[in-house]
């Protein structure tokens, strides 16, 4: 499993919002298993609806830990002003947009590989945060992203 904090580091500082947290500081939690028996393979905690400030670091934690993505598929709805490609480290990053307000993303790698990830509400308290990322990457999970925020007292939907 691989539990990352990452700040973005292609722009200035972002000053924090009214939680005192930062925009693109999200906490990532990753399920790398080979069997990827369940429904998700990780979670992703944004600190906002922001993705200019909150995609770059989830791609570079991506890079880091499990290959170069190329491609990201998102809730149209849950994001605001989503591009249809974004720079990361001199990489292209394309950007696909869905309605589908499934609270997930979709993260495809350079080997055509897709990741699937819960997203919890940037509005999520800690304890609900952490309690629907455990769920998510728990082995074998074969809970859906709504439930798994319904199930864990987070909004119950990252679509507001």
């Amino acid at each position: 499993m691989v539990d990352s904090d990452t700040p973005p580091r292609t722009r200035p500082e972002p000053s924090a919002g009214p939680s005192g947290v930062r925009p693109g500081s999200a906490l990532l939690r990753l399920e790398t298993t080979e069997s990827r028996e369940g429904v998700l393979d990780g979670a992703w905690w944004p600190r906002s609806r922001d993705i200019g400030a909150e995609l770059p670091a989830l791609v570079r934690a991506l890079t880091a830990h499990l290959g170069p993505v190329v491609r990201v598929g998102l809730d149209t709805a849950a994001w605001e002003g989503l591009p249809t490609r974004i720079v990361v480290d001199d990489r292209v990053v394309h950007i696909d947009s869905f309605a589908v307000g499934d609270d997930t993303v979709l993260i495809t790698r350079a080997d055509e590989d897709i990741l699937s990830l819960l997203v919890v509400p940037p509005d999520a308290t800690p304890e609900a945060a952490h309690a629907a990322m455990a769920q998510a990457v728990r082995s074998g999970n074969l809970t859906g992203a709504e439930q798994i925020l319904l199930d864990t007292g987070g909004p119950g939907s990252a679509v507001r």
